[in-house]
């Protein structure tokens, strides 16, 4: 159990230390003094936590939840309640000043009672409200406690040993999750819909008089007989959609705070519009692309074609990926290893954190206690997939790589697009979800548009604002994002004539409710 300092901690030690050598620098007696003195003050505060830690030492604290469960699936923006527990085996009361969660970033935490004392030999219950504004896997790995004895400069963080694991999935991941077996009627059904032409179906649409050609099955004996001349039965032809979801999961999209990001909508979007087409029958296939081809679903129908669109959806885009991580091998292994520590003290002791096939190979024992199961993981070299198949097994966020993707994304977009010219079967509808073009740019990419629509393959392109998440808190980050987003919206205006010359359909990005604006441009 080690004692963390808090960001005031931190900023008060760099201002002390900024003023001690300044007043060095400077030859001023009294501003050494004063920094020398918030440093005392500083170390003080640290003895003084250190004494109340080593009472929360003693006292055998543990951090338990309340249930058996130990993962969670709720949609993007959902909160769900938990209930979890500080134990106190001391024969001391223990009182702390403070909680905060220790979890993902992706995830909104309140806590209730922020403050509290738990009694001796007893228990405090405290609750835990998390809303998921990103999604992917995540989870919460324990509470930091501020002691009473530190004056808001440092804290102790408590690991659960079973951490909980929650799985966020795009908004309208309900309906997509059921299986589409039809609504008010059976045109809605995995059956197919009517068309008004004629074909081989179980829905007879009329009898007409025979005509030569005419299979003999399909003569009406009974009716022909009662008419004195023969009668064929005309069956409705079904009539499905193949459409394919095309995203484009560049690195610029994924930018911004959790949820606000441009990348979060569209998520939400295609799971929405994929939900609609596959409750009409319709087959649905799924290409997510970045820096590679993410991910690559062929068209298809039924409850366990729906089920893997939205783990797709909800996996493919993880920054736990080696090409869109932001952490190097070294820097997983760190992490790994920071997070081993307090769960298994045993397996982790003597081992350092330049030691990465050691670190890989105890990492591969202790994801056994993970919450999630093991998944596909991007990466150059078994040793590394291993130290990130582990960040992912137990929710642990990593930041996304910030280089700029854009032109292996454009140029894996129009491999994309030749491909579905030349797939069997043709799809006759094609969402493309990846910003606008403005004219001389990207080329490559309108052209492949327009020729995927001479194939007489309907394409909707979605506009997708890459300043969507840019919005900050204070004035004049949120002063740059309106600006950008000004920018953003006069480019769109030029890109949104020139395509539509090019007889392209467009549609915008919906910014609040994704499912409305999916099934509207569904239909």
């Amino acid at each position: 159990m080690q004692v963390h300092p808090t960001p005031s901690a931190v900023h008060l030690a760099g201002a002390a230390a900024i003023a001690t050598a300044g007043g060095v620098l400077l030859e001023s007696g009294p501003v050494v003094a004063w920094g020398g003195a918030l440093l005392l003050a500083l170390g003080i505060a640290r003895a003084v936590t250190e004494v109340g830690v080593a009472q929360v030492r003693s006292a055998g604290f543990e951090m338990l939840w309340r249930g058996p469960t130990r993962a969670f699936r709720l949609a993007r923006g959902e909160t769900l309640e938990l209930e979890a527990e500080v134990r106190n085996r001391d024969v001391r009361a223990a009182r702390y000043v403070g909680l905060r969660p220790v979890a993902a970033p992706a995830l909104d935490i309140e806590l209730s009672p922020v403050r509290g004392e738990v009694p001796a030999g007893g228990r405090l219950r405290v609750t835990l409200r998390i809303t998921g504004r990103r999604v992917g896997r995540h989870a919460v790995h324990g509470l930091s406690l501020e002691v009473q004895g530190g004056p808001g400069l440092f804290e102790v963080p408590l690991t659960f040993a079973n951490p909980c694991g929650i799985e966020v999935l795009p908004r309208p991941y309900a309906r997509l999750s059921r299986s589409a077996r039809g609504g008010r009627s059976r045109r809605d059904a995995d059956q197919g819909r009517a068309s008004p032409f004629s074909g081989d179906s179980g829905d007879i649409r009329e009898l007409r008089q025979h005509q030569p050609g005419d299979p003999f099955r399909r003569i009406a004996w009974k009716a022909s007989a009662r008419r004195g001349e023969l009668l064929v039965r005309e069956y409705e032809r079904e009539e499905r959609d193949v459409v394919f979801l095309l995203i484009d999961a560049a690195s610029e999209l994924a930018a911004g705070r959790p949820g606000d990001a441009a990348l979060d909508q569209v998520l939400d979007q295609a799971a929405a519009v994929a939900a609609r087409h596959l409750g009409r029958g319709d087959r649905v296939g799924l290409g997510v692309i970045g820096r590679r081809v993410l991910a690559w679903l062929e068209p298809a129908r039924g409850a366990a074609h729906a089920g893997r669109l939205l783990e797709t959806l909800a996996h493919a885009v993880s920054p736990v990926h080696a090409d869109r991580s932001g952490l190097d091998e070294s820097d997983v292994a760190l992490r790994v290893l920071e997070h081993m520590r307090p769960l298994d003290p045993e397996l982790s002791a003597h081992v350092g954190a330049h030691e990465l096939e050691r670190i890989a190979e105890r990492a591969e024992i202790l994801q056994k206690r993970a919450p999630f199961p093991d998944a596909d993981v991007f990466a150059p070299t078994q040793r590394e997939a291993m130290l990130r198949r582990y960040l992912e097994a137990f929710g642990i966020g990593s930041p996304l790589r910030h280089t700029s993707d854009r032109a292996e994304v454009d140029e894996l977009l129009v491999q994309s697009l030749s491909r579905l010219r030349g797939a069997r079967p043709r799809p006759s509808l094609v969402y493309l979800w990846t910003p606008w073009a403005e004219p001389g740019t990207r080329a490559g990419l309108v052209e492949a548009a327009a020729r995927l629509r001479s194939r007489r393959t309907e394409l909707l392109w979605v506009r997708v604002p890459v300043t969507s998440g840019l919005v900050g808190a204070d004035p004049y980050s949120t002063l740059v994002a309106h600006t950008l987003a000004r920018r953003a919206d006069l480019s769109a205006a030029r890109a949104e004539r020139a395509l539509v010359r090019l007889g392209i359909r467009l549609e915008r990005l919906a910014s609040g409710n994704e499912t409305a604006h999916a099934e509207r441009a569904a239909r």
